[in-house]
């Protein structure tokens, strides 16, 4: 019987980890779940209770972790932090800014020329701010690193993405605009 079990798992993995070259040290697997403390701590940010938005800039780990909630409530968020983000198909990725940044700024201009400066963009997406099961916050899912592709507007920026390694299926349907709004 619990071969038979363990044959069905193995049978129906839907994806399997792999780590990320960030060019440091660093436990975090592709596609897998963590909380903020989790990640942050992973990437030596030690502090993890000082972050209050959702984009945190490591600098000297030449890092920009993006934290996402796709689908938001008005009793959790408020108007000037309802982003509209979400995946445009297994590849790019669409992400507003902070509604603060500009396409001229220092922030802004980081964003749009990371790869020139030697700094990397890492998402971390959940679906909703609270489990729904089991209470507390949702896990976010590291989907990777992402490459700046283009952008339109300022404060905020809408900044397409393109992540170095595709979107599961399993994460892709709950990513997606069509799915999430």
């Amino acid at each position: 019987e619990l071969m038979a079990l363990l044959r069905y798992n193995f049978d129906n993995i839907d994806f399997v980890d792999e780590p990320v070259e960030l060019g440091f040290d660093c436990p975090l697997d592709l596609h897998c779940s963590y909380t903020r403390d989790q990640l942050l701590i992973a990437m030596d940010f030690m502090t993890p209770g000082n972050m209050r938005e959702g984009v945190k800039w490591l600098p000297d780990k030449k890092i920009d972790v993006f934290l996402i909630t796709l689908n938001k409530s008005d009793k959790d968020y408020s108007p000037t932090t309802m982003y509209n983000d979400y995946s445009i198909n297994e590849e790019l990725f669409h992400w507003q800014s902070q509604s603060t940044t500009a396409d001229h700024t220092a922030t802004g201009q980081r964003y749009i020329h990371h790869r020139d400066q030697g700094s990397r963009v890492l998402l971390f997406v959940r679906e909703f701010k609270t489990n729904r099961a089991f209470g507390g916050a949702e896990a976010y899912t590291f989907l990777g690193i992402a490459n700046y592709v283009e952008h339109n507007g300022s404060r905020p920026m809408n900044i397409t993405w393109k992540l170095d390694r595709p979107i599961p299926a399993k994460f892709l349907k709950k990513t997606n605009k069509l799915a999430v709004g």
